[in-house]
């Protein structure tokens, strides 16, 4: 079997992403994909937060085309920043129904770590390529997604289902649809107490409704969410009985990024 390797949140950290993805063998020196047949997933929340998010899209691109070249494969799934970022982008200031939230959606973009640098550098291309991105995929037996909550499958009952309804909440031109879309995708912490595992838990629901024996998430940093002290992150953590592995290593709270091999 192929490697596969995962990584989440790189939020605008260009040279810690280039740097992971050195150690782990997966580019040489030029910055070319030297992973041969291997597979890496990124977990979404490419943008905000750091110094150069759309920088960071662009490497993604490139490396996904050097990858196939190659043999190998580069996936992106869909974060929770990304979609704050469209729909800044989309709805600017406007105020939203139900939402007091000073400055709109792009208010509430910028009061979660959005860079205006990422905004400016946003083309046509890069909105469309954010709003095609998977919210969640199966490979190998791991549940990948991006932020550890069970409120996917408010959207669906199946990957598909799940990602079809994502697609048609980014091409929506309501407002309620985004705010609702980003509530779902910016929840946490559904998964920590489920200890011992049982059939009803969130973790099992999330595994036999949309496939998996493992579920991968981003989203919530080890560093602030799992208590771990920033010098300390060297690998993901496995929790939930180990059904569940958490790889945001908190890169800008003085973590790093954890570019982490399942197979």
């Amino acid at each position: 079997m192929t490697p596969l390797y995962v990584a989440a949140d790189i939020h605008g950290h260009r040279s810690e992403f280039w740097e992971a993805l050195r150690e782990a063998g997966l580019v040489d020196t030029a910055g070319q994909w030297s992973g041969g047949g291997a597979r890496l997933w990124l977990l979404g929340d490419y943008v905000d937060r750091g110094p150069d998010g759309i920088g960071v899209i662009n490497d993604v691109q490139r490396l996904a085309v050097s990858a196939h070249a190659a043999g190998g494969h580069v996936g992106a799934l869909l974060g929770n920043h990304e979609v704050q970022l469209l729909a800044a982008h989309r709805f600017g200031t406007m105020p939203v129904a139900g939402w007091d939230e000073p400055g709109g959606f792009r208010g509430g973009w910028a009061r979660f770590g959005g860079r205006e640098r990422d905004l400016h550098q946003l083309t046509p291309p890069h909105v469309e390529w954010m709003t095609r991105l998977p919210a969640v995929t199966v490979v190998d037996g791991f549940l990948l997604v991006h932020s550890d909550t069970a409120r996917y499958l408010e959207l669906g009952s199946s990957v598909a289902t799940v990602n079809a309804a994502v697609s048609t909440a980014l091409d929506s031109s309501d407002p309620a649809t985004w705010l609702s879309l980003c509530g779902r995708m910016s929840d946490r912490g559904a998964f920590r107490d489920a200890v011992p595992a049982n059939p009803d838990d969130r973790v099992s629901m999330m595994l036999r409704i949309l496939g998996g024996n493992v579920l991968v998430h981003g989203h919530s940093t080890l560093t602030k969410h799992f208590g771990v002290a920033p010098q300390d992150v060297t690998a993901a953590l496995r929790y939930a009985d180990d059904r569940v592995i958490a790889i945001d290593g908190g890169v800008y709270e003085g973590g790093r990024i954890l570019l982490t091999r399942l197979r």
